[in-house]
């Protein structure tokens, strides 16, 4: 029985556009679970035992709330499903680690490594100098820019279809960005291969994230940037912060302005909320000194 409600849970999200992999694989197990001890339905009780079986505090809440949804659900259609408390295994600590902010010197560094890969002549040092600049350059998430297509590069910049939150967008790219992006595309026309992915290897294949990781980790052993995060290696995901970051820094000082440009940023990030946004931001010297100025106008009367 409970297999049933499950399987037209799984259909029903679906359907509504998520992947929902990871969610069915840990509902799967709880209906495993609960229906060797006979449930026909959902009991709080068996949800709780079942979450408790994982090994952290962390898991075993993602496994509460997983199930909490699949319960919602049910018991919309059916009384008899039990919902069991969000908090019943405690509230969650959010802990988020601090994105590391390049500089343009490092940023800078990185392309002339990432240039200086071997083999010398072939594919991939330009690869990995576009790769690299375009995530700086538009703030890209890795896994968008490693699903582009070759058929995604348009007149009108980059269309990104593999997303976070399954919605497609349009990436303006900058002048001096779309040059490179062109540059690399006479490469890659050259290499013979039936791969349409946009990055590809020597061996013209498309690039798992695991083996972007390890050459990203060999740049920054090359460019003394390894522990230059309070002791942690700078990840590939703050290329992304950095984008937020700078963009934000060059927005004119103005409420109305700023308002405007956070929308944009949200959009071009693609994010699903502009709360999301707000995540990217992280205090720099130069928006501390914009925040500054303002504060000091605002003291003596002066528009904000």
């Amino acid at each position: 029985m409970l297999s049933q409600y499950l399987a037209k849970y799984v259909d029903q999200q679906q359907s509504l556009g998520f992947k929902f992999r990871v969610q069915q694989i840990l509902l799967r197990g709880y209906v495993s679970f609960a229906e060797k001890h006979g449930d026909r339905h959902i009991r709080s009780a068996r949800v709780l035992a079942w979450a408790a079986r994982a090994p952290s505090p962390e898991q075993r809440r993602n496994r509460l709330l997983t199930v909490r949804r699949f319960a919602l659900a049910m018991h919309a259609d059916n009384p008899r499903h039990q919902v069991p408390a969000a908090d019943a295994l405690g509230h969650a600590v959010v802990k988020r680690r601090p994105p590391y902010i390049y500089s343009a010197d490092e940023i800078a560094r990185l392309l002339r490594a990432a240039a200086a890969l071997r083999p010398v002549g072939s594919i991939r040092p330009t690869m990995y100098v576009t790769l690299f600049g375009l995530l700086t350059a538009t703030g890209m998430r890795i896994a968008e820019a490693l699903a582009l297509r070759i058929d995604d590069v348009t007149a009108d910049g980059l269309v990104v279809r593999q997303t976070k939150f399954q919605k497609s967008r349009l990436l303006p790219l900058h002048a001096t960005a779309r040059l490179a992006l062109d540059r690399y595309l006479v490469t890659r026309r050259s290499l013979t291969t039936t791969d349409r992915a946009l990055f590809v290897s020597v061996a013209g294949q498309s690039l798992p994230y695991n083996t972007v990781r390890r050459i990203f980790l060999q740049l920054l052993d090359s460019t003394n940037l390894r522990g230059a995060c309070a002791g942690r290696d700078p990840r590939i995901h703050d290329l992304r912060h950095t984008f937020a970051v700078r963009s934000l820094e060059q927005c004119r000082h103005d409420r109305a302005a700023i308002a405007r440009h956070i929308v944009a940023l949200s959009t071009y990030l693609g994010h699903a909320h502009v709360t999301d946004t707000y995540w990217y931001l992280q205090a720099t010297p130069t928006l501390m000194g914009q925040i500054a100025e303002a504060g000091e106008a605002l003291l003596i009367g002066g528009a904000a």
